[in-house]
C-alpha cells in the first residue's frame, strides 16, 4: 500500500495511491495524522471518494514530523570520500519540518546561500508505532513503511563548524515522498538500488542494504535515546558520489534538477532556483 500528502486549495489530505496519478481520498489531513490516528492501517483501507493529482500535486509524505532524526556517515565508501573515520555507533543530526518541501517541488535559494549546494539521495524509514528501548529484533515491527529524502546541503554553512546542523536544515530544501510504502509491501533486504542524478546524469548508486548501521539496528539505537512517535522519521545516511567530494568539485547551480530514485520506492525530483 502507498499512502501520500496531497496539496488541495484546503490545505492538505492523505491519498491511498492506486497508480503514479490516482488514488483514493482518506479522512485525514496528512500521513503523520493517518499514523497518529490509531489502527492507521485499517483506516488506510477504508473507502473514499476517488482522486486524480499531479506530482507536483504532492505534498512532503509527512509534512510535521516530531522528529527527523538524520544518520551521517552510513556507507563506507562515502566516509572514505569524505576523509573521516568509520564510526563505532550512529553519527546523528536532526533536521527540523521546515526544511521538508514536496517531493516534486522547486528548491528556492537566496543569494546569500547559494554558493555549495549538495545533493545527498537518502532511503527514509517512517515510524508507525511507539517505539521505546526497543530491541534491535523487534524494532522493524516499529516501521510504517519507507519514502525517499534528498539531505540538501549547503556545505559552506555544514563546514563552518564541527556540528551539521545549519547546512542541513535550511527552509524548504529537502525533496522528501513521493510515498510512504507500507513495510509490508517494501522493506530492507531486498538488494534495491538508490540512484542520485543531476540533468540526468548518475552521481550516486548503491545498495540501500550496505548501510554500516541497517534499519534496525538505527531504529533500536534512537529508541534507547528518546521515545519514536508515529510519524518520526529516520533518515539512513547517503552513498558516495556527493558533489563535495569529486574532483573538481560539482555543486548545484540554478536549474540543476536532482533525481532521487530507490528501487520499489519510486523516485523525487527536485530543482534548485536561485532567488534574489
Amino acid at each position: 500500500m502507498r499512502l501520500a500528502t496531497l496539496k488541495t486549495q484546503y490545505g492538505t489530505t492523505t491519498v491511498r495511491v492506486d497508480s503514479d496519478y490516482t488514488g483514493v481520498e482518506l479522512d485525514h489531513e496528512d500521513v503523520g495524522a493517518l499514523l497518529r490516528s490509531g489502527d492507521w492501517r485499517k483506516a488506510a483501507q477504508l473507502s473514499g471518494e476517488p482522486i486524480v493529482f499531479d506530482h507536483e500535486d504532492l505534498a512532503p509524505v509527512i509534512p510535521q514530523p516530531e522528529k527527523i532524526i538524520c544518520v551521517g556517515l552510513n556507507y563506507a565508501r562515502h566516509i572514505r570520500e569524505m576523509g573521516r573515520e568509520a564510526p563505532g555507533q550512529p553519527t546523528l543530526f536532526v533536521k527540523f519540518a521546515d526544511a521538508l518541501t514536496g517531493p516534486f517541488s522547486d528548491v528556492a535559494i537566496p543569494g546569500y546561500a547559494q554558493g555549495k549546494l549538495d545533493y545527498e539521495g537518502e532511503l527514509a524509514a517512517i515510524i508507525g508505532t511507539r517505539a521505546h528501548r526497543i530491541d534491535h529484533s523487534r524494532a522493524l515491527s516499529h516501521v510504517a513503511g519507507y519514502a525517499i529524502m534528498n539531505d540538501y546541503t549547503l556545505r559552506d554553512f555544514q563546514r563552518q563548524t564541527t556540528q551539521f546542523h545549519a547546512g542541513k536544515s535550511f527552509y524548504r530544501s529537502s525533496g522528501f515522498g513521493p510515498w510512504l510504502t507500507t513495510a509490508d509491501e517494501w522493506s530492507p533486504g531486498t538488494g534495491a538500488r538508490l540512484t542520485t542524478t543531476v540533468n540526468g546524469e548518475i552521481r550516486q548508486e548503491d545498495n540501500t542494504d550496505d548501510l554500516i548501521f541497517p534499519v534496525a539496528e538505527l531504529v533500536s539505537f534512537c529508541s534507547h535515546l528518546y521515545p519514536l512517535s508515529p510519524g518520526d522519521v529516520i533518515v539512513t545516511g547517503t552513498p558516495e558520489g556527493v558533489g563535495f567530494a569529486r574532483d573538481p568539485q560539482q555543486f548545484l547551480g540554478h536549474g540543476d534538477t536532482v533525481r532521487v530514485a530507490i528501487d520499489g520506492l519510486g523516485h523525487i525530483e527536485n530543482t534548485t532556483v536561485f532567488a534574489d
